[in-house]
């Protein structure tokens, strides 16, 4: 992504799925580990229990690094036994967070051959925000762009009009990389930055983008990338990259460095726990 600021003061973004040999090295490291990974850790887990673990790493981590408070072992209870089940020391508004993202994540997973465009955008946001928006945001409408200017912590966003403006080009955009052959993981990086910028709904931008990001790959056969709680301040320091230097190489990078690390760790857990033990 170049975003160059012209002289008038407003900002010109042009989206550029190029250049992947900018992340040779990235890309060679992540690939030497991938088949492995899929061979030793995905496939034999099997698909529903592979993605039942998917879905509750990634929600809890997703839900927290929006603040929810939610471990991954109160996710897995609230998965398994539903709202009758409520973590001690939870919120009832955390634990319909947490549902609406599971209702999002089997859409995405189901829904894997769906068109990439708005449509499919908003289902992701609608079903992320459903049952909390209104709490969150009385009158909006949930699956449907902002209707005001916005901010967030220390960042002021654009213009709502002009950044959801700039949406359909965005999508347009990404397919048309996906068809050339570009990395999954670039395209879902940088989609996910240049989305991230645009923040175009209400609510639930970080947990739809981390979301569609994840669509993108499982839809090139990739393993789901789960950003971690503990990578939060790097995650949005890299966001925040994009707005600062006009660059997403801090993200991408970090997509990277994400996916090639929980690959490590997992395998190196299945190595130790695969070794003997002695019972007495």
């Amino acid at each position: 992504m170049v975003i160059k600021l012209r002289s008038d003061g407003r900002v010109t973004i042009i989206c550029l799925f190029t250049f992947a040999t900018m992340y040779e090295k990235e890309i060679e490291e992540y690939e030497s580990i991938r088949l492995e990974y899929q061979q030793k850790v995905a496939d034999k887990m099997g698909k529903k229990q592979w993605m039942e673990y998917n879905e509750i790493l990634f929600s809890a981590h997703s839900c927290a690094i929006e603040g929810n408070s939610f471990t991954v072992d109160d996710t897995r209870i609230l998965r398994e036994q539903g709202m009758a089940m409520i973590p001690v020391g939870r919120s009832l508004l955390e634990c319909t967070e947490m549902a609406d993202n599971f209702r999002a994540f089997d859409f995405m997973v189901s829904h894997l051959d769906n068109a990439f465009d708005e449509s499919f955008l908003k289902e992701i946001n609608r079903l992320v925000t459903e049952h909390t928006l209104a709490y969150r945001a009385p009158g909006s409408i949930a699956g449907e762009y902002t209707t005001e200017d916005m901010a967030a912590g220390d960042t002021v966003f654009g213009d709502h009009e002009e950044l959801i403006a700039r949406v359909p080009k965005l999508m347009e955009s990404t397919q048309r990389a996906i068809d050339d052959g570009q990395h999954p993981m670039i395209v879902a990086a940088k989609w996910h930055g240049y989305y991230e910028y645009l923040h175009p709904f209400r609510d639930g931008n970080g947990r739809t983008g981390r979301l569609i990001s994840n669509f993108i790959l499982l839809r090139a056969g990739h393993p789901l990338l789960i950003i971690r709680l503990e990578d939060r301040y790097e995650y949005i320091s890299a966001l925040k990259q994009i707005r600062a230097e006009g660059t997403d190489e801090h993200l991408v990078g970090f997509f990277f460095k994400v996916a090639i690390n929980r690959m490590k760790s997992e395998l190196a857990q299945k190595r130790k726990n695969t070794l003997p033990t002695m019972f007495f």
